[in-house]
């Protein structure tokens, strides 16, 4: 299972990348009910659209956590908001084989947990080295992310020269 938080999903959704994601892997992914609330509840964005056609779909499963405990110890020990700590804390429950964070607290947490994670920009590199895209597809999304993320100039340009490497 990969577990998504807001901030990565609204973020791969924004670059255009979610369904060529979703097409792509053969494993289910979950957000917590906490990470839907954020990304759907309130705002038509064109990405709040783009989520919800994949939740209508079944393509993502939304989970109600139990654990409150959990929740409430994540979000304290790490300074998380509730969205991040849930999805840190489906992806500890379920095992999962990666999170997808993009929020610093949480990537933090996830390191000292011993949680695979990976980012939005982690996620357009790994589309790019399977072959999912062509470079300027791939940098044209790069650009994409820039734009909405708040990634330092040097992740940026990191993966500009990892787009770029492969042929």
């Amino acid at each position: 299972m990969i577990v998504f938080d807001a901030s990565t999903l609204i973020l791969i959704a924004k670059a255009d990348l979610l369904d060529l994601f979703l097409t792509s892997i053969n494993v289910p992914v979950a957000i917590p009910r906490e990470v839907e609330k954020e990304c759907c509840s309130s705002k038509k964005a064109l990405d709040a659209i783009i989520i919800q056609k994949a939740l209508d779909e079944s393509r993502i499963e939304v989970f109600t956590l139990r654990n409150r405990r959990l929740v409430a110890k994540l979000r304290t020990d790490f300074s998380l908001g509730r969205g991040e700590a849930e999805a840190i804390a489906l992806g500890l429950d379920e095992n999962a084989q990666i999170v997808g964070i993009d929020d610093k607290n949480g990537i933090d947490a996830c390191k000292v947990l011993g949680i695979a994670f990976t980012t939005a920009v982690g996620t357009l590199i790994r589309s790019r080295e399977k072959g999912l895209l062509e470079k300027p597809d791939a940098i044209a999304k790069l650009a994409l992310l820039a734009k909405y993320g708040r990634y330092k100039h040097s992740i940026i340009e990191d993966a500009r020269l990892k787009l770029e490497a492969k042929p």
